[in-house]
């Protein structure tokens, strides 16, 4: 199945935080999207992967798309050949036209290292004498046309801001749907920063911020490492002051 889309997630819920409204506005245009996530997420505070799994499949289907996940341990994605061809099998497999990876300057070491994994599978997906195989059978080689950082936790100035506000919705019940993580106040577990009600309230204020950014109710910022062409001035939504 070919995609167009197709993002890169280090943990489940990692997606749903930074780009799922963005997800959400593909698949409501159209598209075929997806998710990877690189690990089960087991070395988090609160919950278990059994758990996490049923709350990473649930949040896909509130964004309508598909989800797998490699399996790479939890707070130890290193940057080796066996963990880049996992990403480079994904590419190939589903041979979307653009996908989103962590921003290079994360907080927390295992998006630093998957942003350099993802990144590095981008370029070398395209590469014929790079071999990989799915199923037993020999894979195509394949480069996204392009990739795009989002944000998380560090900040940066955007390339471009997304219109998220008519999926925003779509986004919300996909990061709810991750309730062993999120502010539950009957939830018996150890309470972590993302688990107060305050970070809820934080990610609702950078998407009305960034929204705020061009002009509308919500945004989800992104980082592009090359130029981006325009067709058309006149298709671009600008800021009116």
């Amino acid at each position: 199945m070919k995609l167009d889309l197709l993002a890169f997630g280090p943990h489940p819920d990692d997606i749903e935080l930074t780009c799922a409204g963005t997800l959400a506005k593909a698949v409501k245009a159209g598209y075929k999207v997806g998710i990877v996530d690189l690990t089960r997420g087991e070395m988090g505070t609160r919950g278990n992967t059994e758990i996490r799994l049923k709350e990473a499949t649930a949040a896909a289907k509130a964004l309508g798309c598909i989800r797998e996940n490699l399996g790479i341990p939890d707070g130890n994605i290193e940057l080796t050949s066996a963990n880049r061809s996992k990403v480079i099998q994904m590419i190939r497999k589903y041979r979307p036209t653009i996908i989103f990876i962590p921003h290079f300057g994360e907080r927390h070491p295992d998006h630093v290292h998957a942003h350099h994994l993802c990144r590095e599978a981008w370029f070398y997906s395209g590469l014929r004498k790079i071999m990989t195989k799915l199923n037993g059978k020999l894979q195509e080689p394949w480069r996204p046309d392009n990739y795009f950082h989002y944000m998380q936790w560090q900040e940066f100035e955007p390339s471009f801001i997304v219109d998220i506000s008519d999926v925003y919705d779509a986004r919300l019940k996909s990061i709810l749907a991750h309730k062993s993580q999120f502010y539950d106040p009957n939830s018996k577990d150890h309470q972590t920063l993302l688990s107060q009600q305050s970070f809820l309230d934080f990610v609702e204020t950078r998407a009305k911020s960034y929204g705020f950014n061009i002009g509308v109710k919500y945004g989800e910022p992104f980082y592009s490492v090359q130029p981006i062409g325009v067709r058309d001035l006149f298709e671009l939504k600008l800021f009116k002051g």
